[in-house]
């Protein structure tokens, strides 16, 4: 089972029996299902998606269906994904940063 923090957005209405799947969040240590989403394992563990540009308020995906670009998340490796429409893989390091900074 997924452990969520006392901040998550979301909590899951029911099990789907996906193995366990470890990530980092900035680094710290977070856990999914595997078959979630990169966004559905972001909002399970805390409390945003990613920041905002202009006032780096926390942002939770807009259109959840991968057509505004309000979910890209990078990556350590300097990569970036759509949070919505990408499924969280073990050993993936997830960077929640405001958009156009450096990492």
């Amino acid at each position: 089972m997924t452990k969520t923090s006392s901040l998550s957005l979301l909590r899951r209405a029911s099990e789907h029996g996906g193995a366990t799947v470890h990530f980092t969040i900035d680094g710290q240590p977070a856990a999914a299902q595997e078959g979630d989403t990169v966004l559905t394992a972001l909002l399970l563990a805390g409390d945003h998606v990613c920041l905002t540009l202009a006032s780096g308020a926390p942002r939770a995906g807009f259109c959840m269906m991968g057509a505004c670009q309000d979910c890209w998340v990078d990556t350590r490796d300097r990569g970036r994904l759509r949070a919505c429409s990408t499924l969280i893989e073990d050993g993936m390091a997830l960077l929640r940063s405001v958009p156009g900074e450096s990492a």
